[in-house]
C-alpha cells in the first residue's frame, strides 16, 4: 500500500458494546495492525437525545479489556483532534459552508410542516428541491432575515456514483436515486453521514470498516468526497451477525453484549477470538488464536460476503480450550473469585478446587453449582450406592466405605498421591477391587450422584478431618439400612 494505513472505530455512547459492534472494531485493528497502521478512536455523540450514561467509559473499558489499543483518540492526541464529535461542532458547520461555496451543498428554508407534507413512494417524505436553486440574493436575505435554516447536499443530476468495495466488489447507485439530504440541522449539529465524511477526511482515514447497512449510501457520501475535491478513502462492509437464519442480533432487542459475557464467566481472549470468526476465517483454517496470530493472518480475502450466526455453544467450546491450556496459576486468578461467591468459597483450600475445575467447567460461572454441594451434607438416597456394572450393592458398599475409613484415618502428608496409594493399599487388604471402594468412597464423601470429580479428588478438596467426618456419617447410614 503507498501510505500509511488509518482505520477507526467510532461507537457511538447509546448503550452496551454490542457484538456486531465489537466485531467492527476488531476488524479495523486487525486491519491496521497486519498493515503497520495506526487504528483511531472516535466518539460519535451528535445524537444527544440517545447517549447513555457511563456509556463512553465502557467503550474505553470495553477496548482495554478486550485487547484493542489504539494509537489516537480523545485520551490520545495525534494531531487530529478533538476525537469527540461534540467537539468539533465549529469544524462541521465550516466545512458545511465551505461546501455551499463549493457548489456541492446549498441552503435550505423549508419548514417542518412543509417537509411533512411531501410524501414519496411508500410514504416517505422526499424532499423535492425546492431550495435547491434559489439566487444568492435571495439565500442572503433569508439568512440576514434569521430565518431558520438547514444546509443540503446537492447530488449531481444524471450521474452514477460507484465505487469498489473490497468485501463485495463494485457498487452503482444512480443520482436519480440519492436524495438531497440534509448535512447540518437548524440547531448546527451536523448530521451522521456529514461529520463522518469530514472527520475521516482530517483524521486522514484511508480505509473505512463497517456494516453492510451502509453499503448502498456510500455513493452519496463519495460525492461529497469528490465534491470537495477530496479523495476518497477505500471501504470495507461487513455482513450483519445473525441470531438465527431470520433475525440480527440486536441490542435494541436485549441479545447479549460484550460485558454480558464477561459477567457469565467468559475470557475476553475467548470473545474476541470467537467474534474475530464470525465472518472471517484465516488461510490457516486456525480457530484458536492469539492476538498476535490473529493480527498476523487477517486477510480481507478470508471475510465472508453471507451473514453469521452467532453460535454461543461454539464460544463455550472455545472458551473451554483457553481456560484447559491455562497454567494452574492462571486459572487460579482466574477462577477465584467464582470461588469465593460460591458457598464454599473459604472452606476448603481454594487451590485444590481450581485445581478439580480446570478441565471440567467451559465458563466460569459454572463453578459454583458444580462446588456448591461440597457445603451442605446430610441424609442421601442409599440407592446411589447400587452399581450393578461394578457389583455394588449396600452390603459391598458398607464394607468399602470401613475400608475407606481406614485408609483415610492412615494418610499422613494429606495429597491426591498419598490418599490414593492408601485407598489401593486398604482395598487390597480387604480383598476388595479398588474400584468398588472408590465408587462407594466418592457417594460417602459427597451424597451425590454425579461430582466433578472422583472420591481422591473429593477427599483431597474436603480435607482429612472432613472426609472422615462423611465417611463416619455415611457409615451409619448403612448400618441403619439393614
Amino acid at each position: 500500500m503507498d501510505k500509511t494505513v488509518r482505520t477507526r472505530f467510532a461507537p457511538s455512547p447509546t448503550g452496551f458494546m454490542h457484538i456486531g459492534n465489537l466485531r467492527t472494531g476488531l476488524y479495523a485493528y486487525l486491519f491496521a495492525r497486519h498493515n503497520g497502521g495506526k487504528f483511531i478512536l472516535r466518539i460519535e455523540d451528535t445524537d444527544r437525545e440517545r447517549m447513555v450514561e457511563g456509556a463512553v467509559d465502557m467503550v474505553y473499558r470495553t477496548l482495554a479489556t478486550a485487547g484493542i489499543d489504539y494509537d489516537e483518540g480523545p485520551d490520545r492526541d495525534g494531531g487530529c483532534g478533538p476525537y469527540i464529535q461534540s467537539l468539533r461542532m465549529g469544524i462541521y458547520r465550516e466545512y458545511a459552508e465551505k461546501l455551499v461555496e463549493l457548489g456541492g451543498a446549498y441552503y435550505c428554508f423549508c419548514s417542518k410542516e412543509r417537509l411533512e407534507s411531501l410524501h414519496g413512494e411508500n410514504g416517505t417524505h422526499t424532499y423535492d428541491k425546492h431550495c435547491r436553486n434559489l439566487s444568492a440574493d435571495e439565500v442572503k436575505a433569508r439568512l440576514d432575515a434569521g430565518e431558520p435554516y438547514v444546509i443540503r447536499q446537492k447530488v449531481p443530476e444524471g450521474v452514477v456514483s460507484s465505487y469498489t468495495d473490497m468485501v463485495f466488489g463494485e457498487i452503482s447507485v444512480s443520482s436519480e436515486d440519492i436524495e438531497d439530504g440534509v448535512l447540518l440541522k437548524s440547531d448546527g449539529m451536523p448530521t451522521y453521514n456529514f461529520a463522518n465524511v469530514v472527520d475521516d477526511h482530517l483524521m486522514g482515514i484511508t480505509h473505512v470498516i463497517r456494516g453492510t447497512e451502509y453499503l448502498s449510501s456510500t455513493p452519496k457520501y463519495n460525492l461529497i468526497y469528490d465534491a470537495f475535491g477530496w479523495e476518497r478513502p477505500r471501504y470495507m462492509h461487513l455482513p450483519p451477525i445473525m441470531k438465527d437464519a431470520s433475525r440480527k442480533l440486536s441490542k435494541r432487542f436485549g441479545d447479549a453484549n460484550f460485558e454480558d459475557f464477561l459477567a457469565k464467566g467468559y475470557l475476553p481472549q475467548a470473545i474476541v477470538n470467537y467474534i474475530a470468526l464470525l465472518g472471517w476465517c484465516p488461510k490457516s483454517n486456525m480457530e484458536k488464536m492469539t492476538m498476535d496470530e490473529m493480527i498476523e493472518q487477517f486477510d480481507v480475502d478470508g471475510l465472508s460476503i453471507s451473514s453469521s450466526i452467532f453460535d454461543e455453544t461454539k464460544m463455550r467450546w472455545l472458551n473451554g480450550e483457553y481456560l484447559r491450556a491455562m497454567s494452574e496459576e492462571e486459572f487460579y486468578r482466574v477462577s477465584a473469585p467464582y470461588i469465593a461467591k460460591s458457598k464454599v468459597g473459604g472452606k476448603y483450600d481454594d487451590r485444590i478446587i481450581a485445581q478439580l475445575m480446570q478441565t471440567r467447567v467451559d465458563i466460569l460461572s459454572e463453578i459454583p453449582d458444580k462446588i456448591d454441594f461440597l457445603a451442605e451434607f446430610g441424609e442421601y438416597d442409599l440407592n446411589m450406592y447400587v452399581h450393578q456394572k461394578m457389583k455394588v450393592d449396600l452390603n459391598v458398599a458398607k464394607q468399602a466405605v470401613k475400608v475407606s475409613i481406614e485408609a483415610v484415618e492412615a494418610v499422613d502428608e494429606w495429597n491426591e498421591t498419598a490418599i490414593k496409594e492408601a485407598v489401593v493399599a486398604a482395598a487390597e487388604r480387604a480383598g476388595m477391587k479398588s474400584g468398588q471402594v472408590m465408587f462407594s468412597m466418592r457417594v460417602a464423601l459427597t451424597g451425590q450422584p454425579v461430582t466433578p470429580g472422583g472420591a481422591i479428588e473429593m477427599a483431597a478438596v474436603l480435607g482429612k478431618e472432613e472426609s472422615l467426618r462423611r465417611l463416619r456419617f455415611s457409615e451409619g447410614l448403612l448400618e441403619k439400612a439393614e
